[in-house]
């Protein structure tokens, strides 16, 4: 049962947008592509544990860029960003966003503006801004479509619920990771809180 929780597959893909840097795999996929369906409701999988691709290659860069380009942000401001954006359907991980920002960073079109501790908040280089302009056509396609996915989200997916779904996902996964074999006990004792949520909510 727990597995559903859990189960994610990789999705490589090639594209042209910037060389291959920090974070790329044998398959030439990079952190735009790998993982790109962040958090759904149960963990990493989608509702009902599907998975829904949400950016080709390169295209998280570019909506990271457009972020940066209205304001300057640190990581967890772009996650939050982006999950606004979509209604709570769909957040990008920090182990996606955080080495984006680094490749953005090599590539000269980010920048760290400031530093508190380990935050660091991101802004736009020169260069930055020019890669938007190049690519101004595939950006406005790429927000048309988040935010047709956002509208649709919001249609289809109270954030409120989202929100408990990815905390009962996240609290099963911290149990099952702490490295110590769960009971039979404990087993049973998991699985009827689960059942009794089930029929609680099955009954408003």
């Amino acid at each position: 049962m727990f597995q559903d929780f859990f189960h994610h597959s990789r999705h490589p893909h090639r594209g042209s947008c910037g060389p291959r840097g920090r974070g790329a795999d044998e398959t030439g996929a990079t952190a735009d592509t790998r993982g790109f369906a962040g958090r759904g409701p149960w963990g990493r999988g989608g509702f009902g544990g599907g998975r829904e691709r949400l950016f080709d290659s390169g295209e998280l860069q570019l909506v990271i860029l457009n972020l940066l380009n209205e304001r300057p942000s640190y990581g967890y401001e772009l996650i939050k960003a982006i999950e606004e954006r979509l209604a709570g359907g769909y957040a990008p991980s920090p182990g996606v966003i955080y080495p984006t920002l680094t490749l953005l960073e090599e590539r000269g079109l980010a920048e760290v503006v400031s530093s508190e501790g380990n935050r660091k908040t991101y802004g736009i280089t020169e260069a930055g801004k020019a890669e938007l302009a190049a690519n101004k056509a595939r950006i406005e396609a790429i927000f048309e479509r988040l935010d047709h996915s956002g509208q649709r989200f919001g249609r289809e997916r109270s954030p409120e619920i989202m929100r408990s779904f990815r905390n009962l996902g996240e609290a099963i996964r911290s149990r099952m990771m702490r490295g110590e074999n769960l009971t039979s006990e404990q087993i049973t004792k998991i699985a009827q809180a689960i059942n009794d949520a089930a029929r609680a909510i099955d009954g408003i």
